[in-house]
């Protein structure tokens, strides 16, 4: 795959078909499997709400997924259900072979690149162990392919990779490092993927399979720094075989600048 082709604007981007109507490509590098990855779904369906109403940026989006998508032609369909002075909801649609794989209800504003934190409470602490600290998490050499990870680099902090020689520390935490290739700086699109990037911190209670999720809801809180975020992706509930984690970004200089929360099946145990 060339830079070019790599680049996570290009794999998201989308062609206008008539009013409110896209056309999009899914591409097969960012798999899990053979499935789509959810935030680069939902990182597509954010693309549509942009280009659909006033707004430049996604700061809101909640995805639910109905169906897995194969890589291929898509069609998104949008509609503007509020078009506000200082924010826009849209209703974003993505389908393939005439059926409904996944809807997001988006908010779209302005982000202010000179806004700054007014107050903050009940937040995690974010990690200071280094970029140079951190290990890069390689495609599996067996089992489920991942796809995906050729695509970025993904990088665990030291305390987050028992789950690798079956020690898993039992916190439900990873914590590491993600960036995207040839040095493309996140945004508000990207920052819809990064949320659901890295591996379910389930991985640290307990190694699984597939975890596909079911819903997803993000925030963007500011335009972030260049360079690559810091990750905490941590699980908080496992029950009924469904298990709800909590993801948090900060940019290289330390802002949170995304965070979600998304509801997945698993099977443990």
């Amino acid at each position: 795959m060339t830079n070019a082709a790599g680049r996570f604007a290009h794999v998201t981007r989308l062609t206008e078909r008539g009013e409110g109507e896209f056309a999009g490509e899914l591409s097969p590098a960012w798999t899990i499997g053979d499935k789509p990855n959810g935030g680069y779904l939902l990182a597509i369906l954010g693309r549509a709400a942009t280009l659909a109403g006033a707004h430049r940026h996604v700061i809101a989006a909640s995805a639910h997924y109905v169906r897995p998508p194969e890589p291929g032609p898509v069609d998104v369909e949008t509609l503007v259900l509020r078009a506000g002075r200082s924010a826009s909801q849209v209703r974003t649609r993505l389908v393939q072979d005439r059926a409904l794989r996944a809807e997001a209800l988006v908010t779209t504003a302005d982000l202010d690149p000179g806004s700054a934190p007014y107050w903050s409470a009940g937040l995690p602490a974010i990690s200071d162990v280094p970029y140079d600290a951190c290990m890069r998490l390689p495609s599996p050499p067996s089992g489920t392919p991942v796809a995906l990870m050729d695509e970025i680099e993904l990088r665990l902090e030291p305390d987050s990779l028992g789950f690798l020689t079956g020690s898993p520390k039992g916190r439900g935490e990873l914590r590491g490092w993600l960036s995207l290739l040839d040095g493309e700086p996140f945004d508000p699109i990207s920052l819809l993927f990064a949320v659901d990037a890295f591996p379910p911190g389930t991985f640290d209670i307990e190694l699984a399979g597939w975890v596909p999720t079911l819903e997803l809801t993000v925030y963007v809180r500011a335009l972030p720094r260049p360079g690559p975020v810091h990750v905490l992706q941590r699980a908080q509930l496992i029950d009924a075989r469904r298990v709800d984690e909590a993801c948090f970004i900060w940019d290289s200089g330390g802002r949170l600048v995304a965070q979600s929360t998304q509801l997945a099946g698993i099977r443990l145990g």
